[in-house]
């Protein structure tokens, strides 16, 4: 492990882990919680993210406005994130002020009010954030895309909720998920740059004292259905997402499918972008992208394009994924490899990115994962073992498709997956 990152275990099972970036002035510094839109039972959609608003919206020590002020009077800011599985509350101030910024941090987490004029006016503001997402076609495939790959599974449901679900939510509610779910086995406080780990700790200790020492119940396992969800809008552009089951983060192919995503389209040389944008000018834009859970993954291609050019452009598509089955050239894959190393190698000196990886790290692996491992990792991948896997993943079970916009011409899912399994991979 870098000399610089060290972690420390407390007493009720909050980690603590820091990198000392000695040239920097400034510090990142975050909670990270493992609980997100997965952890909900079916009449609590979204009320993760519903507490991760509520969270800077008064304690029994600040109102909503001094928290904002506290924090800004110093020229940092403070910002929230909630997905499937994390959510995060984080920092970024000059160094001297990293103190005042963990103990908001923590003020917010530990003594929240949850005053109930505040959440009539919350819960209102995240109704409108749903309505833009849901007129936003690009924000919306993505969500119908993972509905089509968890098919009835919190996993697969969307992290804002719905405004019903929102709406029906009391303080009641918000303190009973938070006594169950944010417990310290399942909390992580990191930082980077400018910091004294020592310091981080001995505060951490302190304000984080009441957090529970007993571990949260895990979210049922994930299972990839694959399916599809349509969508059919007078818009355009027709949106569409297609992809498959892939590794979890701790998987051994994990970092075989982000090459294999790097070869099929992530990147202006890469396969996708070449014969779809460049050669055939169908879409302005076309990307593969992966994302690991703790227990499964997806692997994915969104495009967008006009009506009539739909059609050419999912049957390129489908014979780029088949192309890639059969071959694919050590030059593409040093490409893909050296994309990927060079994304996580700028990422690492990053505060806010690096204290956000070393968060999610220890809540998903159990530990703090060394840049040189990863990049090991990332060199190690071989063309065979990306055809392979790419072989692999179209052959075990129908896709998830979803599609938004003009969509009438669009194959159905299951006339797809005859197509991308009708001939044996060589």
């Amino acid at each position: 492990m870098n000399e610089n990152v060290r972690v420390t275990g407390l007493d009720n099972g909050v980690r603590v882990v820091t990198e000392t970036m000695p040239h920097l002035q400034t510090a990142s510094l975050g909670i990270w919680v493992g609980t997100g839109a997965r952890n909900e039972a079916e009449r609590e959609h979204g009320i993760s993210h519903l507490l991760e608003h509520m969270a800077f919206k008064g304690t029994h020590r600040r109102s909503a406005i001094e928290i904002a002020e506290e924090i800004e009077q110093v020229g940092g800011d403070l910002n929230a994130m909630t997905g499937h599985e994390i959510t995060a509350y984080y920092a970024r101030v000059l160094a001297p002020d990293a103190p005042l910024a963990l103990d908001i941090l923590a003020d917010i987490l530990t003594g929240s009010v949850f005053d109930a004029e505040e959440l009539r006016r919350e819960q209102n503001v995240i109704v409108q954030e749903i309505g833009a997402a849901n007129d936003t076609p690009d924000d919306i495939v993505h969500d119908l895309f993972q509905e089509a790959a968890f098919h009835d599974q919190t996993l697969g449901r969307s992290i804002l909720g719905t405004p019903q679900s929102v709406c029906a939510f009391t303080r009641v509610d918000l303190d009973a998920y938070l006594q169950a779910h944010y417990r310290g086995p399942g909390m992580v406080v990191a930082a980077a740059g400018a910091v004294d780990h020592d310091a981080i700790v001995e505060q951490a200790a302190r304000v984080l004292a009441d957090i529970p020492a007993t571990a949260p119940q895990p979210p049922s396992p994930g299972a990839f259905t694959g399916g599809e969800r349509r969508d059919l809008r007078d818009i355009d552009q027709a949106n569409l997402v297609l992809g498959f089951a892939a590794p979890a983060l701790a998987d051994p192919d994990f970092y075989v499918g982000r090459v294999a995503a790097g070869v099929l389209g992530g990147g202006m040389s890469s396969r996708l972008f070449q014969e779809i944008r460049e050669k055939r000018g169908l879409c302005y834009s076309i990307y593969a992208f992966t994302m690991a859970f703790s227990d499964t993954g997806l692997f994915a291609i969104s495009a967008a394009t006009g009506e009539s050019d739909l059609p050419d452009l999912m049957e390129l598509t489908i014979a780029e994924i088949l192309r890639a089955g059969d071959g694919v050239s050590e030059r593409e894959v040093d490409r893909a490899r050296a994309q990927l190393k060079a994304s996580i190698l700028m990422s690492h000196e990053s505060p806010s990115s690096r204290a956000g990886q070393l968060a999610r790290q220890l809540l998903m692996l159990g530990r703090v994962v060394p840049g040189a491992e990863i990049i090991e990792r990332i060199e190690a991948v071989t063309p065979d073992e990306v055809c392979r896997f790419i072989a692999d993943m179209v052959r075990r079970q129908q896709p998830a498709l979803a599609a938004v916009g003009p969509i009438a011409e669009l194959d159905r899912v299951a006339e797809i997956a005859k197509t991308l399994q009708a001939r044996p991979v060589a």
